[in-house]
């Protein structure tokens, strides 16, 4: 079998064949290539939803993957995120023998050039359709009128996207301005007033990975503007994408 020299996203370079069988550890890796090749999965974590009737080997979580049992599927290629994964995960499945490819992603157009490199190189694909159609809905000039936001991801404590983020980015690309970006970390913890003190015009409330609701949320903010948002529209790359745009902007721009 002839092999072929590929490179991820941070600069590991992988000899891979052809590829027929494949573990994913990420839930937006997971449905991209679900949608594009799903004879190719025999593999994902438990939190990887969608496609809703995804019929594989289920090998716990992100954080914590089952090695052995991936090890067991015998999978050609393992697909990683440098942030969703853990390195130490990453170098056990290596050392067991694996190919492992890790995507890094943080901003809109590291997703575009991730995910064509994923299909082309790793996969030895063409570029999905959605992907191209993601790309060109994603190229429409960012709206004029812009809103000053925070974007809590986790309640008790408070926690919120911060800086150099995927989702930082796809904001900006909608008109938002993160109040956090300037605070350390790109997850930082800050307290209810703290947030407050940074006066929002919006507080945008995604549905994960805490599930925020009209009930369980807006509570918190009184007096300000709340967006109940997918967080599957403003988190994952992937097929998402390319319907994502038009329905945040709907729900941010009231």
């Amino acid at each position: 079998m002839q092999l072929r020299q590929v490179t991820d996203d941070l600069g590991t370079t992988l000899s891979l064949g052809t590829v027929t069988r494949v573990v994913s550890l990420v839930p937006s890796l997971t449905e991209s290539i679900a949608v594009s090749a799903p004879e190719l999965l025999v593999g994902a974590t438990d939190w990887c939803t969608h496609p809703a009737d995804l019929d594989v080997t289920r090998i716990r979580g992100t954080k914590n993957p089952n090695v052995a049992q991936i090890v067991g599927l015998e999978p050609d290629l393992v697909v990683c995120n440098q942030e969703e994964n853990r390195q130490v995960d990453v170098q056990r499945l290596r050392a067991a023998g694996c190919a492992v490819w890790v995507t890094r992603i943080e901003t809109l157009d590291e997703a575009f050039d991730s995910l064509r490199r994923l299909f082309t190189a790793a996969l030895d694909r063409p570029i999905p359709s959605w992907l191209t159609e993601a790309e060109a809905v994603w190229s429409h000039p960012e709206p004029q009128t812009r809103l000053r936001a925070v974007v809590p991801i986790w309640r008790d404590p408070w926690m919120v996207v911060g800086r150099d983020t995927f989702t930082g980015d796809l904001l900006s690309r909608l008109g938002i301005d993160n109040a956090c970006a300037d605070q350390p970390g790109r997850y930082p913890q800050l307290s209810l007033e703290q947030l407050t003190a940074l006066r929002p015009e919006l507080v945008v409330l995604p549905d994960e990975p805490y599930l925020f609701t009209p009930e369980d949320g807006p509570d918190a903010f009184p007096g300000l503007a709340c967006a109940l948002v997918s967080g599957r529209s403003l988190t994952w790359y992937g097929p998402s994408l390319a319907s994502a745009r038009p329905s945040l902007l709907a729900q941010l721009h009231r």
